[in-house]
């Protein structure tokens, strides 16, 4: 299995999607390895850490979106992103993301990474905005019928920026190289580089949420999280990928 390493190994064959991710909040609680067995794609085995499994709600501002060699998406590339995400291995070892939901606010980034990279991103109102000491982060998923509600978001945190977390765990939740995304009934890895997280410690103040019950994955947010983090941000990039 991959040694986690909070830098990333070099993509090769070129850049096909980048995007920045600022102040991002990382808030994770411990599951059962089984709760999260049956929601991976096949071929993929749950991540353990600490004799555990993970499931991450994060919430962050996208900026600046980009695929191939398209400049980037300035007025549709930039939104508030929450999105709910599980940690699995290959096969190989490598370890890597899978996403479970993704809420965006661009119609046209949610359509395009829907194509391009098979993700479930969905039509979302989404904000941000800074708090004393802290951020708060929305989001109301757009119901496919207006008489009807979709799953809302809503986290308010404070940190702490004179401390930064450096631990096993935070590593085990932050220094992911890579992602699973299911194709037409196959998986694939798509990786990914940036430069190392800059985390500091951070606490919810405050958080309702229906997205990782409609993730699969009920009861999850209704007790208090087992970790919190917070970063400025980092650039990223992605890589080609390939079936696993």
């Amino acid at each position: 299995m991959d040694v986690i390493s909070t830098s990333a190994p070099p993509l090769r064959g070129g850049v096909v999607a980048a995007q920045g991710w600022r102040d991002v909040a990382f808030v994770h609680w411990r599951v059962p390895p089984e709760a999260v067995a049956p929601l991976l794609p096949p071929g993929l085995a749950p991540d353990v850490h600490d004799g555990t499994s993970w499931v991450g709600l994060i919430a962050f501002e996208l900026r600046d979106a980009r695929i191939g060699p398209f400049p980037a998406m300035t007025r549709w590339g930039s939104f508030t992103e929450v999105n709910v995400r599980l940690y699995a291995v290959d096969s190989r070892g490598r370890r890597g993301v899978v996403f479970r939901s993704l809420e965006a606010a661009s119609l046209p980034a949610v359509l395009a990474a829907r194509a391009v990279f098979s993700l479930p991103y969905m039509w979302a109102r989404t904000a941000q905005r800074p708090l004393p000491g802290g951020w708060e982060y929305a989001s109301r998923r757009i119901a496919v019928r207006p008489d009807q509600l979709g799953p809302g978001f809503r986290l308010a945190v404070t940190v702490d920026p004179s401390q930064v977390v450096d631990d096993d765990t935070a590593r085990f939740l932050t220094a992911r190289w890579g992602l699973f995304e299911s194709r037409l009934g196959r998986t694939r890895w798509l990786p990914n580089e940036h430069e190392p997280w800059v985390l500091h410690p951070a606490r919810v103040d405050s958080l309702r949420d229906d997205l990782c019950a409609a993730a699969g994955l009920p009861g999850v947010t209704s007790r208090a999280p087992d970790s919190v983090l917070f970063s400025p941000g980092v650039s990223s990039r992605f890589g080609r990928g390939e079936t696993i």
